[in-house]
């Protein structure tokens, strides 16, 4: 049985135009001890936000009003709630341009139930409370508890799944994760998937915590690997390894 503070965290809103989906997923939550409400226009969506304080969105790409891109970046410009696209398309330019507005992952309809559970439940674990830590990268400070990254006692807002993604990372410095790893130690993937994910977050969270993006020193790129994260070496200084580029396209 649901707990009452599981059930008070776990509000879900749904921005979809298909009714019968909509009727599916609202019954697919209800299983899981998920409350939800359902909007069918894009131009309802941000006001609907607002009033319902949902936990996660399931935005669907393809609105009425305004399109899901503009509703995403509506809603990431004033929350960081975990956004999951629902999208009929699995065009490279659509899924990018989607995540570069704000979602945090993405799936394609049709998908399974259980599939779609399991990403609502991977990007919702941040309410779990971590143990106190503290990582330095550089020059950050990341209070995981806290769950907060501040540059000379100045926040760095993120949005949950970049702090989650720069933790991954400080949590173990120079170790090199492929984006295969990422996607199953951030975003709970169990399966191959779309590493653009990892590709598009990676850039999203230099632009917030690098001085330099295009240089990055403590994102770094190992090229045909992944990732790993940086730091000030007293004998090199904190800039980025060699070969390193902070510009790494977005594979198609």
């Amino acid at each position: 049985m649901t707990q009452p503070d599981q059930a008070a965290r776990g509000r879900i809103l749904v921005v979809d135009d298909d009714a019968a989906l909509a009727e599916m997923l609202t019954l697919v939550l209800q299983n899981e001890g998920l409350r939800s409400r359902i909007v069918a226009r894009g131009d309802e969506a941000l006001g609907a936000f607002r009033d319902y304080k949902p936990d996660l969105v399931l935005l669907d790409l393809m609105l009425p009003g305004t399109d899901g891109i503009e509703v995403c970046r509506q809603i990431r410009a004033e929350s960081g709630v975990p956004i999951v696209m629902l999208t009929a398309k699995s065009d490279t330019v659509d899924v990018v341009v989607g995540l570069e507005s704000g979602a945090d992952d993405y799936i394609a309809k049709p998908f399974k139930p259980k599939e779609l559970v399991a990403r609502i439940r991977a990007r919702m674990r941040h309410f779990e409370p971590p143990a106190p830590e503290v990582i330095a990268v550089s020059d950050l400070r990341i209070d995981v508890a806290g769950h907060s990254v501040t540059r000379g006692g100045r926040p760095i807002q993120l949005t949950p799944l970049e702090f989650d993604l720069l933790v991954c990372l400080a949590r173990r410095p120079w170790q090199v994760f492929t984006r295969e790893m990422l996607l199953e130690q951030v975003w709970g993937y169990r399966h191959a998937a779309d590493t653009r994910l990892v590709n598009v977050h990676v850039q999203r969270l230099r632009a917030k915590v690098e001085h330099d993006p295009e240089h990055p020193a403590i994102v770094l790129t190992v090229r045909g690997v992944g990732y790993k994260a940086g730091g000030t070496d007293p004998d090199l200084g904190a800039g980025p390894a060699e070969g390193d580029a902070g510009g790494e396209p977005v594979p198609s």
